[in-house]
């Protein structure tokens, strides 16, 4: 039995710039949230330990823009893999009769065709 008739003749279509965007994807995650984490680490070199407030707020805005990154990263992820999904082969559902199908023989006057 197998679970996934594929729909015969459907041409695949090629693959195009959503598989560079999910090789992107990796390298991207850590290079951005490296670069991103920078502000807070030289707020730690340069301002005074007294001043615990800018580094603070700092840490705030840091954490933040990490996380709008990841968020941004994950959503062009689920994009890039769905446009790859749909550019693959087509499949072949199983039959489902439907009871309550309009057929051919019900004219508009007959009792079956529906007003």
């Amino acid at each position: 039995m197998n679970l996934f008739n594929r729909l015969p003749g459907f041409p695949r279509t090629p693959a195009g710039k959503e598989r560079d965007v999910l090789r992107l994807l990796p390298r991207t995650f850590l290079l951005g949230t490296l670069l991103i984490a920078i502000p807070s680490l030289l707020a730690r070199l340069i301002v005074s330990p007294d001043d615990a407030r800018v580094i603070t707020t700092t840490d705030i805005y840091v954490i933040s823009l990490i996380i709008l990154h990841w968020t941004v990263l994950f959503t062009a992820g689920i994009a890039a893999f769905i446009v790859m999904m749909m550019k693959g082969p087509a499949y072949v559902a199983d039959a489902y009769p439907l009871l309550e199908a309009e057929t051919l023989d019900a004219s508009p006057g007959s009792p079956r065709h529906g007003r």
